[in-house]
């Protein structure tokens, strides 16, 4: 019978991702048959992956993140089994519902409590139970804090698939902004019985010094509770990529990624990214982020002199919960008319692209009280039409690198993933473009823009590309230090190996003796 691990915590933030991704690495490691889990989850950074049975036409559907990820360090194929509902966000209290991989409507928090929730709760019950036939683990994720009172009585992510899995639970504590011990107290004070008895121990997570400091209060938590505390996680970031905009910095904030690696000033890159209200799928941005000597700088739309304040090497516009509403803050900011200045290398990727066009039609399908046709930004001679069927697809395309200075040399495939709304079409009016990245994309220049997420993950895309940023800025790159070889599912699973008991959750080697590799 499949066994149900159920990562909870005690807010949002403390690490339940990286702990459940490392979980899953290391019964990966000792040939368990182990996948990711999470009944609910609400995040704008999305992964098409295969439905459980396919089918003609139909066989994509988009998952969170974080169980994409968690399913590759389970070494598994992920499907939308494990993340059987997605909530969306698209401003105004709304978010778009994706059940089982299937996008409906946009729903208010009440309407879809009201009216949606028994489906959502149906459907996350079903896709459990083909994931528990198929493995042997399952490693289910939470969400947010696990004793909102509010929310017991429909608490998909934590209560209710506690209840259906017969999970046993491992609740986190992030002890950084301090706190720890009586949000950890607290949280199992407020459970209900059903769910406080299926709490195994508790993890601190995101400590910074000696963890002997902390006896006297593991100590004390232990005798209150009766719950033991399996380990003190130290604050270190593995590199898996974020599964919502908590990461990033707030919409009149600069906040900058890969900025800590040693590279001097004179030597790094700075791409810049435009912080959009409505940001989505800014992780096509951490593959650029990790390579040395690239920082990635996310600049709020309203200051003065956006990418020349930040000294900016190269742009590139992300992707977008809700394209229309972006695209006018982004014209009405001085960030519109900086981008349209811009001498250097411009992408778009996805509702990026869509903003670098001419203009969008059917547009009140996608922004909330838009007029029917918003102009675009202008710098690709494209336009782009909403329409109620969304584009969902993993796709691999060809790469051109002569049709566009950005990515010269960068010939083979690009793997990666579709999923919009928009249908983007040339202007008959339009001269010197190219694709060099198939049908999904049109290049002008220095400016490219493609449907294509993940793009940066293909090496040869993404070193053309620094080459061509470098090139244009006269500096010097430095070369990826060959020292580091682990990857961020390998570092997670180091993380969780050296500093958890593993013998109370029942993972360690001797758990399964006939399975240790």
């Amino acid at each position: 019978m499949s066994r149900t691990l159920l990562v909870a915590g005690t807010a949002s933030h403390v690490g339940k991702s990286t702990v459940a991704a490392g979980l899953c690495r290391l019964l990966a490691d000792r040939g368990v048959s182990v996948a990711p889990f999470k009944a609910q989850n609400m995040s704008n950074n999305a992964r098409v992956v295969a439905r459980p049975s396919g089918g003609d036409g139909d066989e994509w559907g988009e998952i969170g993140v974080s169980q994409f990820v968690q399913a590759r360090a389970a070494r598994t194929t992920p499907t939308t089994d494990c993340n059987p509902v997605l909530l969306k966000p698209r401003g105004d209290g709304e978010s778009q519902l994706v059940v089982q991989g299937t996008a409906h409507d946009h729903v208010p928090a009440g309407e879809y409590y009201e009216e949606y929730w028994e489906y959502a709760r149906e459907a996350a019950a079903e896709s459990y139970q083909r994931l528990s036939a198929d493995h042997d683990v399952v490693v289910a994720e939470g969400a947010g804090s696990i004793a909102e009172i509010n929310l017991h009585d429909r608490d998909l992510a934590n209560v209710e698939t506690a209840d259906f899995t017969d999970a046993e639970i491992v609740l986190l504590v992030d002890i950084e902004r301090g706190g720890a011990f009586a949000s950890l107290y607290g949280t199992l004070e407020l459970l209900p019985d059903s769910v406080r008895e299926r709490v195994v121990g508790a993890i601190v997570t995101k400590f910074r010094g000696d963890p002997s400091l902390l006896e006297p209060g593991i100590e004390e938590i232990e005798s209150r509770t009766g719950v033991p505390i399996l380990g003190v996680l130290p604050y270190d970031d593995p590199g898996l990529p974020e599964e919502d905009s908590l990461s990033l910095p707030d919409e009149d904030e600069r906040g900058v990624l890969g900025d800590d690696d040693g590279v001097p000033a004179d030597r790094r890159l700075r791409i810049a990214v435009p912080r959009l209200p409505r940001i989505s799928n800014a992780t096509d941005l951490e593959a650029l982020a990790a390579e040395p000597g690239v920082s990635v700088v996310f600049v709020p739309l309203e200051e003065d002199d956006p990418l020349a304040g930040v000294d900016a090497d190269a742009v590139v516009v992300p992707g977008t919960k809700n394209t229309v509403d972006d695209l006018l803050a982004l014209r009405e900011s001085a960030f519109g008319d900086a981008l349209a200045s811009f001498p250097g290398p411009i992408v778009g990727i996805c509702g990026g692209f869509q903003q670098l066009g001419e203009r969008i039609t059917n547009a009140a399908l996608e922004g909330t009280g838009s007029d029917d046709v918003v102009e675009g930004l202008g710098l690709l001679p494209v336009e782009t039409r909403f329409e109620r069927e969304k584009r969902l697809e993993r796709t691999t395309v060809p790469v051109d690198g002569a049709a566009t200075p950005l990515f010269a040399g960068a010939n083979g495939t690009a793997s990666g993933y579709e999923i919009h709304a928009g249908r983007t079409r040339l202007l008959e009016s339009a001269t010197g473009v190219t694709r060099p990245l198939g049908e999904t994309s049109v290049a002008r220049g220095g400016i490219v823009g493609t449907y294509l997420h993940g793009l940066f993950d293909n090496e040869n895309v993404r070193e053309a590309f620094l080459e061509r940023v470098a090139a244009s800025a006269s500096v010097d790159r430095p070369t990826k230090s060959e020292s580091d070889e682990a990857t961020p599912y390998d570092r997670a699973a180091t993380l969780v190996r050296e500093h958890v008991d593993l013998e109370v959750l029942g993972v360690d080697g001797a758990a399964y003796p006939d399975c240790s590799r």
